[in-house]
C-alpha cells in the first residue's frame, strides 16, 4: 500500500489542483480504512480482539485470513494517511508562501513604478482651480486640481506668468493645443481647443500659477 510519488510535491511549482488531488487521495484512503474496519466489525473482533480461543487454538468462528488481511491493510493505510496529511500541509505552506511572495513582489514593483513616475514627471507650473460645465476645457477633460506641466508651447522651462498661457490661447483659437497635467500622481495628456462658447473666454476654466 505504498504511496507513489508521481504526484507528490517536490521541487515543482505547487498548484491548488495539486492540493485538491492530495485531498482526494486522503479521502480515498479514509474510505478504504473505514471499509476494513467494517470487515473487522462484521467478524466481531476489532483491531485488537484475540484470534485464538481460551485454549490457545485458532478461533474457528471467524475468518482468520480476512481479519489478518484487514488489520495489515489498516496499518499500512494509516501510515499512508499520515504521510499524505504531511504532504497536504507542506503543499499548502508552499502555496501560501508563494502567494505571499508574489503579493510582496507586486507591491514592491508598484512602489518602484510610482517612484519612477514621480521622478520622471516634470514640475507643474500652474493648477486648475475651476472648470465650467459645457466649456471647451470641460469637453477636453480638464479637471479641478489638475497640475499643468505643458500648455501648448508653454512648459516649466519657459513659463514666467499666466500671460504666457493667455498669449498661447489667443493665438490658438480654433486650433487644438496639447495640454499635459499631473492627476493622481500620473501624467495625463489631452487636446484642448480654445474657442467661443456660451460662457466667458475661450477655455471656460480658471488657472492659477504654482509658486515653487
Amino acid at each position: 500500500m505504498k504511496m507513489t510519488g508521481e504526484n507528490s510535491p517536490g521541487n515543482t511549482e505547487i498548484t491548488m489542483d495539486d492540493v485538491k488531488n492530495l485531498i482526494k487521495k486522503k479521502d480515498e484512503i479514509e474510505e478504504q480504512i473505514k471499509a476494513y474496519y467494517d470487515v473487522l466489525e462484521d467478524q466481531g473482533v476489532g483491531v485488537e480482539g484475540p484470534l485464538v480461543d481460551a485454549e490457545g487454538f485458532p478461533r474457528a468462528d471467524v475468518n482468520l485470513y480476512q481479519i489478518r488481511t484487514a488489520r495489515h491493510n489498516i496499518s499500512c493505510l494509516q501510515n499512508d494517511h499520515k504521510a499524505i496529511m504531511a504532504e497536504i500541509e507542506e503543499a499548502l505552506h508552499k502555496l501560501h508562501a508563494r502567494e505571499k511572495a508574489k503579493r510582496e513582489r507586486d507591491e514592491a514593483e508598484a512602489q518602484v513604478e510610482a517612484m519612477e513616475q514621480q521622478v520622471t514627471l516634470p514640475p507643474p507650473f500652474a493648477r486648475v482651480d475651476a472648470v465650467t460645465q459645457g466649456s471647451p476645457a470641460c469637453g477636453a477633460g480638464l479637471r479641478v486640481g489638475d497640475e499643468v506641466t505643458e500648455f501648448g508651447s508653454v512648459n516649466p522651462e519657459n513659463f514666467q506668468n499666466l500671460q504666457n498661457i493667455a498669449a498661447v490661447v489667443q493665438h490658438s483659437e480654433g486650433k487644438p493645443l496639447r495640454v499635459t497635467v499631473i492627476r493622481d500622481g500620473q501624467s495625463v495628456q489631452m487636446n484642448l481647443t480654445p474657442q467661443r462658447w456660451s460662457g466667458r473666454g475661450l477655455l471656460g476654466c480658471n488657472i492659477v500659477p504654482i509658486h515653487r
